[in-house]
């Protein structure tokens, strides 16, 4: 069984920093992709930024610029890092990665979500 664990939310201020990780364990064979989603109160869940196998990234355009995504393999941990926050960064942040566990079929596993806020 695969689990995905988040850990580094919180309250900041505005022109803050915070860095967010999320670490798999359970039977994995490979990871293929790792994410970052946000969703804000009565908002859709948003794709923040994506690094892929082979070390490629996306972003939003809303973070583009102080967001930064980055893996450690070893670990099986994906960081965000995420820089000059403003208040409508405030949202409750999920990983996801898409996972091939030892025997089964890829398919996407989420974190428990972590709340990051912004005060003004």
């Amino acid at each position: 069984q695969v689990q995905l664990v988040e850990s580094g939310g919180g309250l900041v201020q505005a022109g803050g920093s915070l860095r967010l990780s999320c670490a798999a364990s359970g039977s994995i064979f490979s990871i293929i992709a790792m994410r970052w989603y946000r969703q804000a109160p009565e908002k859709q869940r948003e794709l923040v930024a994506a690094i892929t196998s082979g070390d490629s990234t996306n972003y939003a355009d809303s973070v583009k610029g102080r967001f930064t995504i980055s893996r450690d393999n070893a670990k099986n941990t994906v960081y965000l890092q995420m820089n000059s926050l403003k208040p409508e960064d405030t949202a409750v942040y999920y990983c996801n990665f898409y996972i091939e566990p030892s025997y089964r079929l890829p398919r996407d596993y989420w974190g428990q979500g972590t709340q990051v806020t912004v005060s003004s």
